[in-house]
Parts: C-alpha cells; sequence; structure tokens
C-alpha cells in the first residue's frame, strides 16, 4: 500500500515537472509596468492602465489586475517571455475580465505574437498568431472571439460563442489539444468545443459540387400537379370589393360643389379569392435533385492545425468606449489541470464582490432619496415663499377702503 502511494507521489511530481508555465502574471504588485511595455503606435491616442482592484471586490489585494482607465481609447500593452511551440502538447490560455463599469462597448480579449512583434509599435494590424477573449457592443454583440491565424490569414469560428455580459470577475479559458480538438470555458464551465477542421475554415472543404453534373431537363421535382379536370365554378369570380348598400349621400352634399356622390366601398362577403385548381400527387416526381458531389482536389489535409511554432508575447490589443474593465490572472501553460485549479475560486470572488457592490448600491439609493427629498422640501419652500410674496403684493382690504373714502 506504501509502495502504491509512493509510486502516485511520484507520478505527481513528474507530472509537474513535465508541466510548463510559459507565463504568469497576477499584477500583484505595482511595478508591473516594469516588464509590460506600452505601445506607441503613431496615429492612436492610448489610454493608460491603472493598477487597481476596482470599486468593489472580494480581496482588496488578491483582486488587483491592470484597469482600462480612459473612456474612448485605445489600449495597446504587451509583455514578452520564453518563447516555446506547442508541439505535440495542449495549449492553454487563461485570464480574467471584470467589466465593472457595465461595459456597453468595448474588447475585453488578449493577442498572442510570436517573437517578431515590435511591442512598442502594436497596433490592430499587428499579425497574432490567436485572439481570444469576450468582446461586447451593444446588445447585437456579446460573444467570445476565438480566432487563429493559418497561413497569413486570421481565421473566426464559425460557432456564436456568447460572452458573459455582467459586472463581476469571470475567467476565460482556451484549451487547443494536439488531436486538433479544442475547449472554450467559461468560469471552468465548458460553453464550446469541437474539432479545429470543422469550426474554422483552415482549409478548402473535402467535397464540392460536381461541376460537370447538372439536373437533368426531364427531372421532375414538383411533389403535386394541378388537377386537369378541375374546373372554377361559374359563379366563383367576384369583386374584392363592392359599394357599402348601406350607405346614403349625405344631406349636405352638393354635386356641382363636390360632384358625383359614391358610396364608399367595402369588403364583399362573397368574394373567394383567386381561384386554384386541386392538387394532385404528381405521378412523375422523382425527389429534390441533389447536385453530386466530388473530392475537392483542392483540399489538403492538416493534421497540424493545432500548431503554434512560436509564441513569446501577450498584449491586451483593443478599443473601450467607456472605460473600468480589469485584466487579471493571465496564465498561458500546457497543463489543464493547472488552469482549472487556477480559476477554482472564481465563484467566491463572484460572492465577495456581489456583497461589496450590494452594499454600495443600497448606501447609494439612500442617498439618492436623501437628496430626492432635499430637493423635494428646496422647491415646497420655494413655492411657499413665492405665495408669501403674492400675498404681502396684495393691498390690505381696510386701508383700500379707507383710502377710497
Amino acid at each position: 500500500m506504501c509502495y502504491r502511494i509512493t509510486i502516485l507521489a511520484l507520478l505527481a511530481i513528474v507530472g509537474l515537472i513535465n508541466a510548463h508555465i510559459y507565463l504568469e502574471e497576477k499584477f500583484d504588485n505595482g511595478n508591473w509596468d516594469d516588464t509590460w511595455i506600452y505601445s506607441k503606435h503613431p496615429g492612436k491616442e492610448f489610454g493608460k492602465f491603472a493598477h487597481s482592484s476596482g470599486s468593489f471586490f472580494n480581496d482588496a489585494e488578491a483582486d488587483k489586475g491592470i484597469q482600462t482607465s480612459q473612456d474612448a481609447r485605445f489600449y495597446a500593452v504587451s509583455r514578452k517571455f520564453d518563447g516555446f511551440s506547442n508541439e505535440d502538447k495542449p495549449l492553454v490560455v487563461q485570464f480574467s475580465v471584470k467589466h465593472e463599469q457595465n461595459i456597453d462597448c468595448g474588447g475585453g480579449y488578449v493577442k498572442l505574437f510570436d517573437c517578431s512583434l515590435d511591442q512598442t509599435d502594436m497596433h490592430g494590424e499587428s499579425p497574432y498568431e490567436i485572439m481570444f477573449g469576450p468582446d461586447i457592443c451593444g446588445p447585437g454583440t456579446k460573444k467570445v472571439h476565438v480566432i487563429f491565424s493559418y497561413k497569413g490569414k486570421n481565421h473566426l469560428i464559425n460557432k456564436d460563442v456568447r460572452c458573459k455580459d455582467d459586472v463581476y470577475t469571470h475567467f476565460y479559458t482556451l484549451i487547443v489539444r494536439p488531436d486538433n480538438t479544442y475547449e472554450v470555458l467559461i468560469d471552468n464551465e465548458k460553453v464550446e468545443s469541437g474539432n479545429l477542421e470543422d469550426d474554422w475554415d483552415f482549409l478548402a472543404p473535402k467535397k464540392i459540387k460536381d461541376p460537370n453534373s447538372k439536373k437533368p431537363e426531364d427531372w421532375d421535382d414538383k411533389p403535386t400537379i394541378a388537377d386537369p379536370d378541375d374546373k372554377k365554378p361559374e359563379d366563383w369570380d367576384k369583386s374584392e370589393h363592392i359599394p357599402d348598400p348601406d350607405a346614403t349621400k349625405p344631406e349636405d352634399w352638393d354635386d356641382e360643389m363636390d360632384g358625383e356622390w359614391e358610396p364608399p366601398m367595402v369588403d364583399n362577403p362573397e368574394y373567394k379569392g383567386e381561384w386554384q385548381p386541386k392538387q394532385l400527387d404528381n405521378p412523375n416526381y422523382k425527389g429534390a435533385w441533389e447536385h453530386p458531389e466530388i473530392d475537392n482536389p483542392e483540399y489538403i489535409p492538416d493534421n497540424k492545425l493545432y500548431l503554434r511554432k512560436e509564441i513569446c508575447k501577450l498584449g491586451f490589443d483593443l478599443w473601450q468606449v467607456k472605460s473600468g474593465t480589469i485584466f487579471d490572472n493571465v496564465l498561458i501553460t500546457d497543463d489543464i489541470e493547472l488552469a482549472f485549479n487556477a480559476a477554482a475560486n472564481v465563484k467566491n470572488t463572484q460572492a465577495g464582490e456581489k456583497k461589496m457592490k450590494e452594499i454600495q448600491d443600497e448606501v447609494q439609493r439612500k442617498k439618492d432619496e436623501e437628496e430626492a427629498k432635499k430637493a423635494s422640501d428646496k422647491d415646497d419652500e420655494e413655492e411657499d415663499d413665492d405665495e408669501d410674496e403674492k400675498d404681502e403684493s396684495k393691498p390690505d382690504k381696510d386701508q383700500s377702503e379707507h383710502d377710497e373714502l
């Protein structure tokens, strides 16, 4: 028994040794910008990140991240780490996002670059390997971007992966495996998964319609036909509208001035619509014609769609109309379990944030009520003062009568 436990412990240690953490950033000190580089790309008005846990949090220190601090700004900051390839092993990209400003339009994603990126010139057109994370703009766009570069072109996922749109912290996790499968998790719960070839247009389709085939001219794909023996009844045709039989010419109607009077038109109760013959099953019906397919000569399989030959920089390159988003808990690794454990406490973080925010909201509600009451009392006082001024401006009745005498 002891021997078995020793072996299990040894395997666990070996697993930890073999696991790689390529980047881990918790922004747990104020010197974060010693290792993160701001872009100075010309022509962009970039905003600054603040080191903050926000206005409500679970743990003031542990929840500190970098927060967008200026409205209507581009943001571009990146960090370098030792370059790596994910060949023959999983790639896990994970980070947390907190849109505590109740974002209306703006990005919350990260980009992974190879080593060729000039960090001081990073901008929206800089080539990247992977773009992943939430993007919100109005009620119509609330998605998780999962974009891969393949042979110089960026490919968006073919599925609609919905992101969280509340004001609390959420962990976003992308797992790419060497068998060309993937998973997207939010708060450690799988929201999407599948195969890279199926869910992105990396490759030409395996099959295409045979260009040399076309529907035969005698192919009958009409399931029914008109009954040739069905005839339209003689009394079928009736006008859709008729003069109102109950209408009478107004007594004040002047034919010379108003013209010849005509009764208004009303729906004809005897109108039956356009006549159509009865339909019969078509004896020559062959079904819907399906275009034959052939193997696509341009299709070239690739069992390494997952492969990123070099990754060594991560950046936040985005635009926000309303600032306030906090990014934290950045992790790039090949250890899926490690990433899962790193995000395991998110529910407690959210609970602490909600509790603090509810207290703040209640305080604000009472403050708003007090201010509204003060404003109402002030309006009442001003109305009373106006009434007093009116009363003072009226002459005394006895004095007026005395003056008249």
